[in-house]
């Protein structure tokens, strides 16, 4: 058994095992251990693991697994929280340039502590019976709602991950509520994960872009999680496409460690 460092970030919720690999110290990592270290009762605890890894192109690389052990798509919360963690390092930039699985992004962090992360532009916006689907860096579900905060969304959003038509692949399932034409409420049900988490941030900006597709929002939304407060900007072309996104809120680190794993 090795020792392993780590360190505990979290963004409105959305928590995160982060783990410095800029000397590749990390290059073993399996499935398994990796489902072990987010696991919350005999592990760290964590909906997710992400590697700080070199890159001689960019400012960093961002490698991310979800908490079953596999490696997965773009993490929006994970970027921001990946970014406070290069910033405590001693990475310091006025704008971060790093490259994630989707692609590169761009990155800040303001005075007050937010972070904002440049999203990968949106082409298209697709209708399914009635609701949305979209990538924004991982697959993405929106469906618009009333009384969000009441509804069963781990066994809604499981009913729609499983579908025939997203078992497969997997879906993340947004339910959104529109509180003002500037403010909605968000709530995720990830894959991955398989169960709710406290934000997404992949699907807070899915929604927003939804949102605004449906002709209820505008281009600065702000969005409220059961893990606290976001906000989503972003230019919508002429030709209904969407660039210059950017996803912004708190990134907070929680504890660091170690642990024989």
């Amino acid at each position: 058994m090795n020792k392993i460092n780590f360190f505990k970030y979290q963004g409105t919720g959305n928590d995160f095992i982060i783990l410095d690999n800029r000397n590749w110290s990390y290059t073993a990592l399996t499935m398994e251990k990796v489902r072990f270290l987010c696991d919350r009762r005999f592990g760290i605890g964590a909906d997710g693991l992400m590697l700080l890894n070199p890159n001689p192109a960019y400012d960093f690389e961002m490698k991310y697994y979800n908490s079953d052990g596999r490696e997965s798509t773009m993490c929006g919360n994970g970027g921001r929280c990946l970014v406070k963690f290069a910033y405590d390092m001693g990475i310091r930039k006025e704008t971060y340039n790093f490259l994630a699985v989707d692609g590169p992004h761009q990155a800040e962090i303001d005075v007050d502590g937010t972070v904002s992360l440049k999203m990968k532009d949106v082409a298209d916006i697709n209708e399914y019976h009635g609701d949305f689907t979209l990538d924004t860096g991982s697959p993405h579900y929106v469906k618009m709602v009333t009384d969000v905060m009441d509804l069963d969304v781990f066994h809604k959003g499981m009913d729609i991950r499983y579908s025939s038509q997203f078992a497969k692949d997997g879906i993340n399932v947004n339910f959104v509520e529109q509180k003002r034409p500037d403010e909605i409420i968000v709530r995720t049900y990830e894959r991955g994960v398989e169960d709710e988490t406290l934000s997404c941030g992949t699907g807070v900006t899915a929604s927003a872009l939804a949102c605004y597709h449906n002709e209820v929002g505008y281009n600065y939304v702000k969005v409220i999680t059961k893990g606290g407060k976001l906000t989503v900007r972003f230019d919508r072309t002429i030709d209904d496409k969407y660039e210059n996104i950017w996803l912004c809120g708190p990134a907070v680190k929680v504890f660091e460690g170690t642990i024989e794993g």
